[in-house]
């Protein structure tokens, strides 16, 4: 069995596969001690090294795809490493062997909120790149007040310094005075849009909580700085949304099947709503958007 060179790379978090062709090209991959060339195809007994450095991989058919939910406190760095020794997001992942968890997306120090994780960096490159317009959903609280002029710039559009930007949903979730909440939804994940955006209307957000990524949503039972994993149905409804193929080994298995199953059947109480909900409910008790 073997598999196409830049798609390994990709998968195993290395960058887009766009980029791992560009690293080809620049003579940064060997495969067996040679240079490897665009084209070239890798089966699971050869060594691949990228800039001298080796890179452990499996075949795709072969690898588990596993996805975890991680409930960020403010406070972590979205770094695997950091110079100034604060805590990062990778300190509470579970070991893996042979294996990383690729990152999804960013939250800065200041966010909090829902991150994903995956041992699929082709599937973290999907849900990551600006083309496949995957929802990320907020929860942000504003200090000032959100005018009808305003809330029309933020949802037709602003320019912002790196180009356009909108909210493609804006909702108001309830609060008053310095503690009013508003749930928006991007497409994009650049760097600080949220906050931006709001900022380019004269607007400071205090809070801001990411509660959906894509098809994922936060969920309610979940507590900061602690994560579950995905099983099957949830990873296949993910991949779905970017147009991957699914695959047998996918989801929780062995101990950590067993583990949410007890979580399943024994839920922490849920955190406390307030204002950072998906939905509200109208009088009716039905779901608004």
């Amino acid at each position: 069995m073997s598999e196409k060179l830049q798609k390994v790379l990709a998968r195993c978090g290395l960058g887009s596969r766009r980029h791992m062709e560009q690293a080809i090209v620049d003579g940064r991959v060997s495969v067996n001690g040679k240079l490897a060339t665009l084209g070239d195809r890798i089966e699971v007994t050869d060594e691949l090294r990228i800039d001298g450095r080796r890179v452990q991989f499996t075949i795709e058919d072969e690898m588990r795809r596993r996805v975890l939910v991680y409930y960020k406190p403010e406070g972590e760095i979205c770094s695997r490493q950091d110079p100034e020794g604060r805590p990062t997001v990778f300190d509470r992942m579970p070991p893996l062997k042979g294996e990383r968890w690729v990152m999804v997306g960013r939250l800065d120090v200041n966010s909090s909120g829902l991150l994903l994780f995956t041992t699929d960096g082709e599937l973290a490159n999907r849900l990551m790149h600006p083309s496949n317009e995957v929802e990320r959903e907020y929860a942000v609280r504003i200090m000032g007040e959100l005018t009808p002029e305003a809330r029309k710039n933020l949802t037709d559009g602003v320019e912002l310094d790196d180009g356009p930007a909108k909210f493609e949903k804006m909702a108001e979730l309830g609060g008053e005075g310095f503690n009013r909440w508003w749930q928006v939804v991007v497409k994009e994940g650049r760097n600080r849009e949220v906050r931006r955006l709001f900022e380019s209307q004269g607007l400071k957000v205090s809070r801001l909580l990411r509660t959906r990524y894509g098809t994922v949503t936060l969920p309610r039972t979940l507590k900061t700085g602690r994560w579950i994993e995905l099983d099957k149905p949830e990873i296949d409804v993910l991949i779905e949304s970017v147009q991957l193929r699914p695959r047998k080994g996918t989801g929780l298995y062995g101990l950590a099947k067993r583990r949410t199953e007890k979580m399943q059947e024994n839920p922490l109480p849920a955190r406390r709503g307030g204002f950072l909900r998906q939905q509200r409910r109208d009088g009716n008790g039905k779901n608004e958007e």
